[in-house]
């Protein structure tokens, strides 16, 4: 399985980014899609997360600003954020586990939020 996320870029305090991740290659396998940030000096923590049923996880730091969504027939997931703040700053990872809990990475799209 191949990620290839998109959408980053730079955005004033309170505005709003749809991310985007699109999977190639053995799809099928894929069970859960997730979204991973890593700040600068800081570890790499959840976001969120969907099953193939459409069933959503939030990390409490973006509860009520995030939405994750997921296309299955295009096999694309989305993350929705809304009313960013400069603590949002950080790398955005996709990432998709498979039904046998293998877990596959896309590159990473930066996300900076001016004050």
């Amino acid at each position: 399985v191949q990620l290839q996320a998109s959408g980053g870029g730079l955005v004033q305090a309170g505005g709003s980014l749809r991310l985007s991740c699109a999977a190639s290659g053995t799809t099928f396998s894929i069970n859960i899609f997730g979204w991973y940030r890593q700040a600068p000096g800081k570890e790499r923590e959840w976001v969120a997360t969907i099953n193939r049923s459409g069933n959503t996880n939030y990390a409490d730091s973006v509860k009520g600003r995030v939405t994750i969504s997921r296309d299955n027939p295009k096999n694309t997931m989305y993350l929705q954020m809304n009313n960013l703040t400069p603590d949002d700053t950080a790398v955005y990872y996709c990432n998709a586990r498979a039904w046998t809990a293998t877990s596959y990475w896309g590159q990473g799209t930066q996300v900076t939020v001016s004050s």
